[in-house]
């Protein structure tokens, strides 16, 4: 069977087997697509994320508040809609959980979205370790039969083969590390996991966890008004050639824009965060007001400006803002267009001394499971 192939400007006429000719013409029309997109894709950057191979883009993608993090869920369609469009904007990068949303719901609109893009391209990041998310109680579980059986069941949700970083989401401080990586090693040897990442860890615990498998990268709140890893976690990632993926770049919204500063609805989970109210609040608004101030000097937005602060913290240095709005991830892919010298990140940090910030970065409940208080026993 002679079949005429267009393809850049050029004819080919080629000979194929008649039952062959269907698997040819199907991979030209992947082909063509992949060009297609490549000229409609944005131009981010990428970067090594830590230093064990991970390549994804500067900026990724927290793709929690889709089933309602702190506001009221969107759809699966507009979700799935809304992955897909920061994905041609240049962002590889997404960030799920096994616990966000009910019954894994967020793993499966980030797998019903990435599905119909090309796999190779994209970068997926999930995580395990907390079973049940209370008022007063967060119960986590790092033993090694939970952690299989979390990965295997994220494999599922998300319709992939291998999970590209998978993260342990907040450490539990009754089993030993070494226990915890040594599972996950296993699942790095089987192809199921490419990258081991942690999120909230002690130094003692990630130097312990590196130790075992190297850590590809560490999740940690790391925004204008939340800059405590700077003391210890940031030096130590430098020294072991560990990535930095900072969640909340935004300050949990505060720096996005008005919204959170003047409005929050009664139903959002910020109403009670110790930073957003009443006299916090009304102390923060000052530091808000400096923010503003500096992003009408680099003619860009407060969210623009803060994000822009965090990228250049280094190349090492992935944010994940999240949004369910095609609006904001326009504008968080518009930080890159904010070039800040080495004089203008000293001014805007120091328009935001920690020393005059209102309130802890969280919850009670929250804390007592941060980076501060997450050692393990010591290996038997």
């Amino acid at each position: 069977m002679l079949v005429g192939i267009k393809y850049r400007h050029t004819i080919f006429k080629i000979k194929f087997p008649k039952k062959k000719c269907l698997h040819v013409l199907k991979d030209i029309k992947i082909l063509r697509m992949k060009e297609k997109r490549k000229r409609k894709m944005g131009d981010i950057v990428r970067v090594k994320l830590g230093s064990q191979g991970l390549e994804v883009s500067k900026l990724g993608f927290g793709c929690s508040g889709i089933t309602g993090m702190y506001y009221s869920p969107i759809s699966e369609e507009v979700g799935i809609s809304l992955i897909q469009y920061a994905f041609n904007k240049g962002i590889t990068f997404f960030d799920t959980a096994d616990v966000y949303g009910p019954h894994g719901t967020n793993e499966i609109i980030v797998g019903k979205a990435l599905k119909d893009l090309p796999r190779e391209e994209i970068q997926i990041a999930t995580k395990f370790g907390i079973v049940k998310m209370e008022p007063n109680n967060i119960l986590v579980n790092g033993s090694p039969e939970y952690v299989r059986s979390c990965c295997e069941a994220s494999l599922q949700r998300l319709g992939v083969d291998y999970i590209d970083l998978y993260y342990q989401h907040r450490v539990d401080t009754t089993i030993p590390i070494e226990d915890t990586m040594k599972e996950l090693k296993k699942l790095v040897e089987e192809g199921k996991i490419k990258y081991i990442g942690l999120s909230e860890a002690s130094p003692d615990t990630i130097r312990r966890a590196h130790a075992v498998h190297p850590i590809t990268a560490v999740q940690m709140e790391w925004s204008l008004w939340t800059r405590e890893i700077e003391q210890n976690i940031v030096p130590l990632c430098r020294e072991l050639g560990i990535g930095i993926v900072p969640y909340s770049p935004l300050g949990r919204g505060f720096f996005a824009g008005k919204a959170v500063t003047e409005s929050i609805p009664s139903s959002s989970v910020l109403v009670s965060h110790p930073r957003l109210q009443g006299e916090n609040l009304d102390k923060n608004k000052i530091l808000y007001s400096r923010i503003q101030k500096l992003s009408e000097k680099h003619k860009c937005t407060t969210s623009q400006l803060a994000l822009s602060w965090i990228l250049h913290q280094g190349d090492f240095v992935v944010p994940i803002p999240g949004t369910t709005k095609i609006k904001n991830v326009d504008s968080n892919v518009g930080s890159f267009e904010v070039k800040l010298s080495n004089d203008d990140l000293e001014e805007i940090t120091d328009a935001i001394p920690i020393s005059e910030v209102a309130g802890d970065r969280n919850t009670d409940i929250n804390v007592k499971c941060s980076w501060k208080f997450a050692n393990t026993p010591p290996k038997a």
